[in-house]
């Protein structure tokens, strides 16, 4: 007989850096699952991502246990990676911040491929495109 699902809880935490603290610990704890298990396999599951944000989706079963999926890191985080910017422009419109060349631009597609709902690379890239314009990142 299949487990029941009691929620599903989605974050997004640093690679490798799960800890207790909010928002892992208050999150998991509502619902009774063991905190530092999670985060022990999470940590072991993201440590070739070390610091990077990556987006997880935990499934907590009404009997305590859990499965986690771990998702591709945000577009927006990926960009300001390429651009090597703190964070996306106040004002994008009036405020241009940096740019990423087409290739940092492909190869972001290519990351977040997976989680979009296209396999066409061309529409991924567009797709990106239009996150980096919301942040004021221009495409060179």
């Amino acid at each position: 007989m299949a487990k029941k699902i009691l929620t599903v809880i989605k974050l997004q935490i640093k690679g490798g850096q799960a800890n207790p603290a909010p928002p892992v610990g208050p999150a998991l704890g509502q619902h009774g699952v063991q905190i530092q298990d999670f985060c022990s396999k999470f940590n072991d599951a993201t440590k070739d991502k070390m610091g990077d944000i990556v987006p997880v989706e935990i499934t907590v079963f009404e009997d305590r246990t859990f499965t986690f999926v771990t998702k591709t890191p945000p577009a927006a985080e990926l960009i300001k990676k390429a651009a090597k910017i703190q964070k996306g422009s106040g004002k994008p419109l009036a405020e241009k911040i940096g740019s990423i060349t087409q290739d940092q631009l492909k190869e972001i597609a290519e990351i977040k491929l997976p989680d979009l709902n296209t396999n066409d690379i061309e529409q991924a890239k567009k797709i990106i495109a239009g996150t980096a314009r919301q942040m004021g990142v221009e495409i060179k």
